[in-house]
């Protein structure tokens, strides 16, 4: 019962901070994009705030994290690290589906914040739109962020990796960072927030340069390693097992 509460507590804060800010911030839409940038920022840390107040759900970070010209590859299981990321990260350019766009004020903020969107139906024109927009988001000193699956997966769900992500590392030539976290055993579904910390971990970067081939059965070797090492790690892991 007090975790339904907590959580429902927690959505009560996200839709009245998105609705304030989302607002508020219209105006921002006529300026440069690094000011709508900020603005993302700030909502993002006001909503783990609320997570963390409300929920009694925080988070840690381990590693260095990534600066500016990094490829980052990320392990998705829910919403929480596009936001996490979206805070920690220093104005990062993030990859997402071209349909998240249509959605009222996201696909705005996120078309002014010059988010990589693609079409993955498009094979390789969506490729090379992803370099072309990645290429200015480097030039612009900021860091690519690519969830590798495409999309969300259930903790221990088998992994797939796209090979959409080693196309942009061989063409961009920069470090790739995997990172990996444990959000799917807290954030679970649309409503549930279950309290504890969830763990984001940065793993050594992956350089330049690699086969094609070599990298990706290095990266996926890597996040999936750390990926179950963190979920058996985690207490709660066992007690979802037995639900």
């Amino acid at each position: 019962m007090i975790l339904h509460l907590r959580s429902a507590l927690f959505l009560i804060w996200f839709a009245i901070v998105s609705i304030v800010m989302n607002v508020g911030s219209l105006p921002l839409l006529l300026l440069p994009p690094r000011f709508t940038l900020i603005s993302a920022k700030i909502w993002a840390w006001l909503v783990l705030f609320g997570l963390r107040w409300g929920a009694g759900l925080g988070f840690e970070v381990r590693g260095a994290i990534p600066g500016a010209r990094s490829l980052v590859a990320v392990k998705h299981f829910s919403t929480w690290e596009t936001i996490a990321l979206l805070a920690i990260l220093p104005l990062p350019a993030i990859v997402m589906k071209q349909s998240l766009l249509k959605i009222p004020f996201y696909g705005w903020y996120s078309r002014k914040m010059r988010m990589i969107a693609i079409d993955r139906s498009a094979g390789g024109k969506a490729i090379r739109h992803m370099y072309s927009r990645a290429i200015g988001a480097l030039d612009d000193g900021r860091p690519i962020v690519v969830f590798p699956e495409g999309t969300r997966k259930k903790p221990r769900a088998p992994p797939d990796y796209k090979p959409g992500i080693a196309a942009l590392y061989v063409q961009l030539g920069i470090p790739c960072v995997p990172a990996t976290h444990n959000s799917g055993l807290f954030w679970t579904g649309l409503f549930l927030r279950r309290p504890g910390t969830i763990v984001l971990r940065f793993l050594e970067p992956i350089p330049p340069g690699m086969p094609r081939h070599e990298f990706m059965g290095l990266l996926e070797s890597r996040i999936e390693e750390a990926t179950n090492n963190l979920l058996s790690q985690t207490p709660l892991d066992e007690q979802l097992n037995k639900e």
